[in-house]
């Protein structure tokens, strides 16, 4: 089995940044256990599955669409490519919004482009007692979020709708989570994601800033007095997607990733 994995990693090395870990992944797959199980137990027959998956993973398929599954904040999540893969910078926003809440409790969540239903999820996993809605354009996704929200328990707590930003609900909510699309629709991708991802995810006009114009002028009627909006943006966004809040009267803060890069926009009302 170990020779099986350090030949898999070797054969990754040119496809991914983490052959590795991708070689393990697949493989515990493959066995049906967990990636804790494949290190810490026996040694194991190689499943003629193995070969299969690694083929798809040397093809740039991303693990988490191989696996139909991905690890964010506490919980793991069913993923499709039907949804964008949530990554580690998003729990930026979830971070953001409990040091904005501190002791308090934000009772609204409204997820906007809620995808897999990764945001909303979280927010209702640290705050037991919120309610939240997760919207979406995309009823495949919709499907994702609402099966994601059934099979961890938050079904009677999250609501799933289909609309384009905020423009079907007229209610308030005390947090906004919303991950856009921000890439400009002529940047080189790599083939993972530009070949397998979902582009509506992805591309926001030529300068990435489409939805953010979308969203903006939204987020004063949304906000309950109080409330807090945490927006995922580009590393290199922080400057002109504030002009554009603040241009509707809101007031703006910047929260960095664990790399240290711009990665979240809290937003209040003046």
């Amino acid at each position: 089995m170990r020779a099986a994995l350090a030949d898999a990693a070797k054969r990754l090395e040119r496809t991914s940044e983490t052959p590795r870990l991708d070689a393990e992944l697949l493989l515990a797959h493959a066995l049906g256990i967990s990636r804790e199980a494949l290190l810490l137990g026996p040694e194991r027959s190689i499943p003629a599955a193995f070969d299969t998956l690694l083929r798809r993973r040397l093809a740039h398929e991303p693990v988490a669409y191989i696996t139909g599954t991905k690890h964010f904040w506490t919980l793991e999540l069913a993923v499709t490519p039907d949804v964008l893969i949530p990554r580690p910078d998003s729990e930026t926003l979830i971070e953001a919004a409990i040091a904005h809440f501190g002791k308090r409790i934000p009772e609204s969540v409204l997820d906007l482009g809620t995808g897999s239903g990764a945001l909303l999820i979280a927010a209702l996993d640290h705050w037991p007692d919120a309610r939240g809605w997760g919207v979406d354009r995309s009823s495949a996704a919709l499907a994702v979020a609402s099966g994601n929200a059934r099979r961890l328990g938050f079904a009677e707590r999250a609501r799933f709708l289909r609309g384009d930003w905020g423009d079907a609900l007229d209610a308030q909510f005390d947090l906004i989570l919303c991950n856009p699309p921000y890439i400009e629709a002529n940047a080189a991708l790599p083939p993972d994601v530009a070949d397998h991802e979902p582009a509506s995810a992805l591309y926001a006009g030529p300068d990435g800033l489409d939805d953010y114009r979308r969203i903006a002028p939204e987020l004063s009627r949304l906000l309950a007095p109080g409330g807090f909006g945490a927006i995922e943006i580009g590393s290199n966004q922080a400057k002109a997607v504030s002009a554009l809040f603040r241009a509707q009267g809101l007031q703006v803060s910047v929260h960095k990733d664990l790399a240290g890069l711009d990665r979240c926009l809290g937003v209040t009302l003046v």
